[in-house]
């Protein structure tokens, strides 16, 4: 027995100096792109470069960020990932919040061309409509996935240089502000540099309150989608039916999101909509295919729906807000 102990002992330490080894192999890594950034941020952004290292230096790695991020929800097959989001918990309080907000969306709408519903439902997937955004220190969040996750650490390098910006700009107590475990932050949780670019002041008292003013957020929402494309009027995909799995059926399904075929390419394989719904040939459209639990579902998506994905990089997301749009609209009728 008392050997037994000793041995598990022995293991026991020898991954304990194992795993400090690792980080001790990568902390110079780390201090250098930490410097990288100071010295960026004062020689391109007129920092103070105490102010930037004090600030990084009370930043926390959290493991719980990096696990959260690994195993994404738009991870998930479409029969689990929808269900997340189309409930009628989420349908009942969307209806409250347009009521509540009604001549807000109107004026967003006649200004933007982007649809109530649209609006409505972005705000309702990302934050439940205020209820939930984000329990997650921002600075904590960026300065995690900034330095220590290795796959996209240069965009979120990049956010975190939006983020001292926009606290600067805004008046932020950039160690207060919570977000998701992506850093973003608000009622449409919008990243660092959407917030800067894309925000506006909707209730005109001077502030673009993202984080607590629901009138501001609808109208940045609106003028995210304006400005990534939105065309008023236009559909945002359609239900397809296609022959058994074939070929050319799998050439014209790909992960990127890019619009390359147009409706006439489509249906050449044998894409085929509702007798209701015509598409001019050189349409620019992509076909889109969601893992059901027992078969695959089809979609045609159309430009817009190329412009939901500008929000969240995901076919899955962009369908669950439009699905959840036009449940919003019927609700509403």
């Amino acid at each position: 027995m008392r050997a037994l102990a000793k041995i598990l002992l022995c293991s026991a330490l020898c991954l304990n100096l194992t795993k400090v080894a690792a980080e001790q192999s990568t902390k110079p890594e780390v201090n250098d792109q930490v410097e990288a950034f100071i010295t960026m941020m004062t020689e391109k952004h007129q920092f103070e470069a105490d102010f930037i290292r004090q600030t990084l230096s009370n930043a926390e790695k959290n493991q719980t960020i990096l696990d959260a991020i690994a195993k994404p929800w738009e991870a998930k097959p479409w029969h689990q990932y929808y269900p997340i989001f189309l409930t009628d918990k989420r349908l009942v309080k969307g209806v409250e919040f347009w009521q509540q907000h009604k001549d807000d969306l109107q004026r967003a709408e006649q200004e933007t061309g982007v649809p109530a519903q649209i609006i409505v439902s972005i705000i309702g997937v990302e934050t439940f409509y205020g209820t939930y955004k984000g329990k997650y220190s921002v600075l904590d969040a960026l300065y995690t996935l900034g330095f220590h996750y290795a796959p996209r650490s240069k965009f979120f390098r990049s956010e975190l240089a939006e983020y001292f910006l926009l606290t600067r700009e805004e008046g932020f107590d950039l160690d207060e502000v919570k977000g998701s475990y992506a850093g973003a932050m608000g009622w449409g949780q919008f990243i660092s540099s959407s917030y800067r670019h894309y925000a506006v002041d909707f209730d005109g008292d001077g502030v673009r309150d993202l984080l607590n003013n629901p009138t501001d957020a609808i109208g940045s929402v609106a003028n995210y989608f304006k400005r990534h494309g939105w065309k008023d009027g236009e559909p945002v995909a359609f239900k397809a039916s296609v022959p058994v799995s074939n070929d050319k059926i799998d050439k014209l399904i790909s992960k990127s999101l890019k619009y390359k075929h147009t409706w006439q390419d489509l249906e050449a394989a044998g894409v085929s909509l509702s007798d209701e719904v015509s598409l001019t040939p050189q349409q620019s459209v992509k076909l889109l295919a969601f893992q059901q639990t027992d078969n695959t579902e089809y979609w045609v998506g159309l430009p817009n729906f190329y412009t939901i994905t500008r929000y969240n990089h995901s076919p899955l997301y962009a369908m669950a807000v439009f699905q959840f749009s036009q449940q919003l609209k019927q609700a509403m009728e």
